[in-house]
């Protein structure tokens, strides 16, 4: 009687690796990052002769919106909706209270701003005030900025500001900034109620 030598079949190992290595690649390739999303800003520079304290900013030159932790808005001492807080903020800017203003157009209040270039405006936030509701404020107050120079281009010089090529008209640019300068202090939440 001859004996079945039978070989025994060895798994061949050596593509295991390959497939390890592909289903690798497939998950790495298919799979989705979650990536930070925050509001894009850029800081001011680091100067040394700003480290003394600032000159005093007059009362009616500081112009205060509160959002409390309910997304509500105080402006001025008056509870208002965001779809009014940019025109409230160009009269504002633009009210040229202490008569110094050229091209101003605003009602000259005396309790209100001197010109654009003295105008400041505080913007404090609840730390229970919702993402969404600070960044439409921000884009509120910064729309009030770009409309005022929106007008101010037409006015002067009969073109878009927004249209206006960066490296052709920089200097155009530079002038309509330094006319209506966008001074936005954002200072840390508190718990100003709700």
């Amino acid at each position: 009687m001859a004996r079945n030598k039978r070989a025994i079949p060895e798994i061949n190992a050596g593509s295991m690796a390959d497939i390890a290595f592909l289903l690798l690649i497939f998950y790495l390739v298919t799979t989705t990052m979650d990536t930070d999303k925050g509001i894009n800003r850029k800081l001011p520079p680091w100067d040394e002769e700003l480290v003394e304290d600032p000159p005093p900013i007059k009362e009616r030159n500081i112009f205060t919106v509160l959002v409390n932790s309910n997304d509500q808005l105080l402006v001025e001492d008056e509870y208002l909706e965001i779809s009014q807080l940019r025109e409230k903020a160009m009269e504002f800017i633009d009210n040229n209270g202490d008569g110094s203003c050229t091209y101003c157009k605003g009602y000259k209040v005396s309790s209100s701003s001197d010109n654009p270039d003295k105008a400041v405006i505080s913007l404090q936030n609840d730390r229970g005030t919702s993402y969404g509701m600070y960044v439409k404020v921000q884009n509120e107050l910064v729309a009030a900025y770009e409309d005022l120079r929106e007008k101010y281009a037409e006015e002067e010089y009969g073109k878009s500001y927004r249209g206006m090529d960066a490296e052709e008209d920089k200097d155009v640019i530079k002038e309509i900034k330094s006319a209506y300068p966008q001074k936005i202090s954002e200072a840390e939440p508190l718990n100003i109620g709700g």
